[in-house]
């Protein structure tokens, strides 16, 4: 991609941090996105460089040891983890400790990832309500606590972190107890999404709560997420809020090159040019041959939709777009509808 300036930030800002063992240089972290972050969009994020680390899609602790024991293959959100390049966390989810524990040992020794990542952030209710598991478990520290210290146990010298939310609700929101309930449990760091699991992604993330944590935790650092969708809100989130790191999730499934460009950023470098249209279209069908490779063409071309319309969002055309690339089977129908409908150039649709 282009690496002419189009703008650029003069103050240096954010030195690296440790995650235990860890060095997280730079201090930025691609988050975790169930059904997005899997091996191809990895792999591209990593082309492009800046994320300090990389995680996968969480991956469900209790399918893990069913697979194991059923002598079956292992999550395929797990597929290439064993032999991909370091640093890279893998983040798990459930509620029971021992299960987490086991899965985490496996991945500590087996895998020997850099990081065992615990979920107690996602909102969504197939998780919360019907496994009592992410962000429900918020409400109940003790548990929480429980879960950590036996995962922490488990891993060894692997370091083993936690995602949370402010809270479950607005009205109780409680992410400072956690806080202390996460470093008190021997965690090695924290992630903290600046909504409750009531907001979803509605609204802003609170940055302020995000930072008042920070003075409550002695020994472990603080990374912040939410809504860090350019460089610029990458660098005022450092230079206004008390983290150590950031974590950009959603923004990056439309601008895998965000973090190369962020962490240019914060290292008072030029901020690079955004890649042009051709480039974005380039890029796109890139991914799509990578996913292709890992799925097989079936199967990747209908995997591919969701990517192929985060990369048309806010795009000219985006919408036309959408809706042809949304019911591609083959690759003959995806290449033609990004022939027809991906512009090449910012003339070459109407908005």
């Amino acid at each position: 991609m282009s690496d002419s300036s189009s703008s650029s930030i003069s103050k240096p800002l954010a030195p690296p941090f440790w995650i235990g063992p860890l060095k997280v240089d730079p201090p930025i972290l691609q988050a975790p996105m169930a059904g997005f972050t899997n091996y191809p969009f990895r792999q591209i994020v990593r082309e492009f460089g800046g994320a300090g680390l990389l995680a996968t899609e969480m991956v469900n602790a209790k399918g893990f040891v069913w697979l194991d024991e059923q002598e079956a293959t292992h999550p395929d959100r797990l597929w290439g983890v064993a032999d991909e390049p370091r640093p890279l966390a893998v983040q798990i989810w459930d509620n029971d400790p021992e299960t987490l524990a086991k899965v985490g040992s496996r991945l500590a020794s087996e895998y020997r990832v850099s990081v065992v990542d615990i979920n107690f952030g996602c909102p969504v209710r197939q998780v919360t309500q019907k496994a009592h598991s992410g962000s429900y478990l918020l409400s109940q520290p003790e548990r929480m606590g429980q879960i950590i210290e036996r995962v922490v146990e488990a891993c060894g010298e692997t370091p083993v972190t936690a995602k949370i939310r402010l809270g479950c609700t607005r009205d109780r929101i409680n992410a400072i107890d956690i806080a202390q309930v996460v470093e008190g449990a021997g965690a090695s760091a924290l992630t903290v999404h600046g909504r409750t699991a009531a907001d979803m992604f509605r609204g802003e993330a609170d940055w302020e709560r995000i930072s008042s944590i920070k003075p409550y935790l002695k020994r472990i650092p603080l990374i912040g997420n939410g809504d860090l969708d350019s460089p610029e809100k990458v660098v005022r989130a450092f230079e206004n809020f008390d983290v150590d790191g950031v974590m950009i999730a959603r923004a990056s499934l439309n601008k895998p090159w965000l973090f190369a460009h962020a962490a240019a950023a914060v290292r008072g470098e030029p901020i690079p040019a955004e890649p042009t249209l051709e480039q974005q279209r380039e890029l796109m069908v890139y991914h799509y041959r990578l996913v292709c490779d890992r799925f097989g063409e079936q199967k990747g071309t209908v995997l591919m939709r969701k990517f192929a319309c985060c990369y048309a969002q806010g795009r000219p055309g985006a919408r036309e777009f959408r809706k042809h690339v949304a019911t591609v089977v083959t690759r003959e129908e995806f290449t033609g509808v990004v022939e027809t409908f991906f512009p090449r150039d910012i003339a070459a649709v109407a908005v």
